[in-house]
């Protein structure tokens, strides 16, 4: 993802968070049947409690922003690491359910648990600013997130949050890479050729060149290619290893001179 890309997210986001502030300012006085924001106790228990009422509680759609790295308290608090997508298990069958995380916080054991599933979950990848955000339905959201005041988590129904918060999810979403394809190789050696072809690509080495050097065809190199530009939503090579370095697949090349062919 470029540094422009990165700007505008963490741009929309910083929107997002000082409408949440102001939000809570609005509604902080009102009475306890009109009111639109509802504080959650800063304990992951209690955080985790919440989610897990308004998911069960979801009766169309659940979207997930994972991408804050858990504070040293919680992680003492908590019991298991895949708590938060435990939860999952608890929503109803008909709920079309939406994950958006960032490559250190992947849960690659989760996401293939969804391969031959009815309903999977959908989980992508991409480049966020921090932000942890659970929306439900589209009418409730339980959002964690830092403030001028520290960490602070809420219920929020606010519409116009709410519609922030979605339209931000949605436009990362439409950029994200399936998460599928950050672990197309199930096995160390796959893998390691999978790395391979894409440092080839990355380095603009010609078809015959990495082909010799893998001791294939080149026809089967070329193979190898488009399935891996097929796993990767990539339309060029160029695109396949950009889409590659974003996943951490292999390092991000340090200038723009090398860019294989497309």
């Amino acid at each position: 993802m470029s540094h422009r890309r990165e700007d505008e997210l963490e741009q929309a986001l910083l929107e997002v968070r000082a409408l949440i502030e102001s939000s809570v300012a609005i509604h902080r006085d009102r009475s306890a049947q009109e009111q639109l924001i509802t504080t959650v106790e800063n304990d992951y228990a209690a955080v985790l409690d919440t989610a897990g009422t308004l998911i069960k509680g979801a009766s169309r759609s659940i979207e997930i922003v994972h991408a804050r790295q858990p504070s040293a308290a919680d992680r003492a608090a908590r019991h298991s690491d895949r708590a938060e997508r435990d939860l999952l298990h608890n929503a109803a069958e008909r709920v079309a359910v939406r994950l958006l995380t960032i490559p250190p916080l992947l849960d690659e054991e989760f996401v293939r648990e969804q391969f031959g599933r009815e309903r999977p979950v959908a989980v992508r990848v991409s480049r966020l600013p921090p932000l942890q955000a659970l929306i439900v339905d589209g009418s409730a959201a339980l959002v964690v997130a830092d403030s001028s005041v520290g960490r602070r988590s809420s219920v929020i129904r606010v519409p116009e949050v709410l519609h922030a918060l979605r339209t931000f999810f949605q436009n990362v979403w439409s950029d994200a890479v399936p998460a599928g394809e950050t672990i197309v190789f199930d096995d160390r050696d796959r893998a390691a050729l999978a790395q391979r072809i894409l440092g080839s690509l990355q380095a603009g080495v010609t078809d015959e060149v990495a082909a010799r050097e893998l001791t294939v065809s080149v026809r089967t190199y070329r193979r190898y290619v488009a399935e891996i530009m097929s796993l990767l939503g990539a339309s060029s090579r160029f695109q396949a290893g950009v889409r590659a370095a974003e996943l951490g697949l292999i390092s991000a090349p340090r200038s723009a001179g090398a860019r294989g062919r497309c």
